[in-house]
């Protein structure tokens, strides 16, 4: 959002004012990550019991007069937005902010963390416990609030049906072993090791949410059971398919623990060592044909996604040159497109209940960061991006290519290693012979990256020739906001002070060319704020006309 979208909205917050969704605080520079934690899990979950998308914790208003008074808090940007990484790595299931807004209000800078709704069926736990909104006050999330959550799905989601016929002795030693394991690693921060092992079986098994009360589900016996006790599931057949096509024919079955036969099913796979020559270089560069975690990734997605009761198996197909994976059922939260910035957190799950354990033994994220994964370690290995085909026959159809289509692109990847994903996705499609936007066009024809004309573009041959134009790329790049501070303290150590004319002439032509004149004014303004606050610059004159000199 930009900043009178972000007013409008800080004003609609304030008018409403605190609720079970909304809180508002005025918040220093050391505002306590916990309580920023605990009121995640607590404004997550409420949104959840509300219906909501979304609920606010802003920072910068004050809660006695109800207006804007600014805040301290991160004013450095990466600082700020490593608080995503660290909520992630506290909240269970794992989430973070969907975004966090920063505006530039004339009562001062005011942060809008934007906070996801949990999904159906799964509450929000920060450090281990769930929390809640008694109105305008911070509290525990009652049982009977849990149960609502849990409660949403469970009557239709397939992975959390009870298999009363199943018990304990259902499940595989080894698998038990490994998911202790998987889990001790995920919380080392919370739990020791031997802690870990030293719990009851059903105790574990509960708090990895892979059953109910120490009663088998169908995601046990999909994750953890032992092969000859898949017959509980019937007629639902839980099964992965391994099938080789090409000059030489074989397949195989896998049956449960998913959790070990995934594992299994990777090393049926032939994975040989590609050897990519590089422009004007006589020594190859070696990549495996494919990358263990990216297949592993798209596997577990699978198993988490398939809709079981579509009564169809999961499948790998390996072609001599690709990898070719199928689930029964249809993209389920929005499309893959949606996913490939990291951005993009799902709401839904087909089978939540599987998606949470999955989640809790390491096998999958709950973020939305798999997808991502997988397009840019595949660049980082210089070979094609992933290709998703949703078709019309109700599954989802992903290749992962394991050779070359185009060595104009491969060579081009090893050459530019700083290509962002979005430019390499685009090169990717140019390799295929697909459209791409106009503005990819202009941006990728600047730095020499693609030739040809609308609509046959292709990778250009020459590398050395795209090298000679990385000026002109670079310049649609931003750089980092230290950067341009630097260039601006530099400037007035130089010359002692200078006026809003001056630094505007220093750093209007550094800044991207992506930005207009009216950008990039704004940012120039709100980088003096910043330099002002943090006490390296000050003000010897007066608002209308500002004179900046160096602070002492």
């Amino acid at each position: 959002m930009d900043q009178p979208a972000l007013n409008t909205l800080l004003e609609g917050l304030i008018h409403t004012w605190e609720n079970e969704v909304v809180e508002f605080k005025q918040a220093d520079n050391d505002y306590p990550t916990n309580k920023i934690g605990e009121y995640f899990s607590a404004l997550s979950n409420e949104a959840n019991l509300r219906g909501l998308e979304r609920a606010w914790l802003v920072f910068g208003v004050s809660n006695k007069t109800r207006g804007v008074v600014g805040t301290s808090y991160r004013e450095d940007s990466e600082r700020l937005h490593s608080l995503k990484q660290q909520v992630a790595q506290t909240t269970e299931p794992s989430v973070t902010f969907r975004n966090i807004h920063e505006l530039q209000h004339t009562g001062g800078r005011v942060l809008l963390f934007e906070i996801p709704a949990a999904p159906r069926g799964i509450p929000i736990a920060w450090k281990g416990h769930y929390h809640a909104r008694a109105g305008e006050s911070l509290g525990s999330l009652g049982l009977d609030k849990q149960d609502e959550i849990r409660q949403q799905t469970l009557a239709q989601d397939w992975s959390a049906q009870l298999v009363p016929a199943a018990s304990l002795a259902d499940l595989d030693e080894a698998a038990l072993h490994k998911a202790r394991d998987a889990f001790a690693q995920k919380y080392a921060n919370r739990f020791s090791g031997e802690e870990v092992m030293g719990w009851p079986l059903s105790t574990f098994l509960d708090r990895a949410r892979i059953t109910q009360n120490g009663k088998i589900t169908r995601t046990a016996l999909l994750l953890l059971g032992k092969a000859e006790s898949a017959w509980h599931l019937s007629p639902y057949p839980a099964q992965m398919t391994w099938k080789l096509e090409g000059i030489e024919r074989a397949y195989q079955h896998f049956a449960p623990p998913f959790l070990l036969t995934t594992s299994q099913l990777y090393q049926r796979i032939r994975n040989i060592q590609l050897r990519l020559l590089p422009q004007d270089e006589l020594l190859p560069v070696e990549v495996s044909k494919y990358d263990q975690k990216i297949v592993l990734e798209a596997l577990h997605n699978c198993i988490a996604h398939q809709d079981y009761m579509r009564n169809g198996r999961v499948v790998l197909i390996e072609q001599p040159d690709r990898l070719v994976f199928e689930n029964e059922g249809s993209f389920y939260e929005g499309v893959p497109g949606d996913y490939l910035e990291g951005n993009r957190i799902p709401r839904r799950y087909r089978n939540p209940f599987l998606a949470q354990a999955m989640a809790e033994l390491n096998m999958i994220d709950t973020m939305g960061y798999g997808i991502h994964d997988m397009f840019a370690r595949q660049a980082r290995r210089y070979l094609p991006m992933p290709d998703y085909d949703l078709g019309e026959s109700g599954a989802v159809r992903l290749t992962i290519y394991g050779g070359v289509v185009n060595p104009a692109y491969s060579r081009l990847l090893i050459q530019q290693t700083d290509l962002p994903l979005a430019d390499v996705l685009a090169l990717d499609r140019v390799q295929k012979q697909l459209p791409i936007p106009d503005e990819a066009v202009t941006r990728l024809k600047r730095a020499g990256l693609i030739e040809g004309r609308k609509p046959r573009f292709y990778v250009s041959a020459s590398v050395a020739k795209a090298t000679a134009s990385k000026a002109d790329y670079i310049r649609t790049r931003a750089q980092d906001d230290e950067f341009y501070a630097k260039l601006v303290i530099d400037y007035l150590y130089q010359f002692g002070q200078a006026n809003r004319a001056e630094i505007d002439k220093l750093l209007i032509d550094k800044l991207s060319d992506a930005l207009t004149l009216e950008q990039k004014q704004r940012k120039i303004g709100n980088l003096l704020t910043k330099l002002r606050r943090r006490k390296r610059i000050l003000n010897t004159g007066s608002r209308g006309k500002p004179e900046w000199k160096l602070a002492e």
